[in-house]
């Protein structure tokens, strides 16, 4: 079982592939709470070079509410991390996280439920892009 879900996305440039994945997120109840600019911080913290690369921290808050009710713990793997990355220009690859994969790691049969609903979501998000 792989850990993400992912799809490529051709003739977008970086900025209309978040654009187009934060409006994906909005319409399946997710918002962002945290957006990392990976290039950035690699540029001032190490002086390299790297390329287009962003974490978007999303969050579904009446999932989170349900998560954390069954599992006290759960926020060490919360939010939804989805990622935008542009290794070559016009091509972006957009990944989120699949709940039910890392859900695996937590021994609580009350996740189940969510992590599934969570992944059926955010493959709606994937595919709608």
């Amino acid at each position: 079982m792989n850990y993400y879900l992912s799809k490529s996305l051709v003739n977008v440039t970086f900025d209309e592939a978040i654009q187009k994945v934060t409006e994906s997120l909005k319409e399946e109840g997710f918002g962002i709470l945290t957006e990392i600019d990976i290039k950035a911080t690699l540029k001032k913290k190490l002086d390299v070079d790297f390329y287009n690369y962003k974490i978007l921290g999303a969050c579904n808050p009446p999932f989170a509410y349900k998560a954390l009710l069954a599992e006290d713990k759960i926020g060490a793997m919360l939010p939804c991390n989805v990622i935008v990355q542009e290794k070559e220009a016009g091509k972006v690859e957009v990944s989120a996280v699949d709940p039910a994969a890392s859900m695996q790691a937590v021994e609580n049969d009350k996740l189940i439920d969510i992590a599934n609903e969570i992944r059926a979501r955010l493959q709606k998000v994937i595919e709608a892009l």
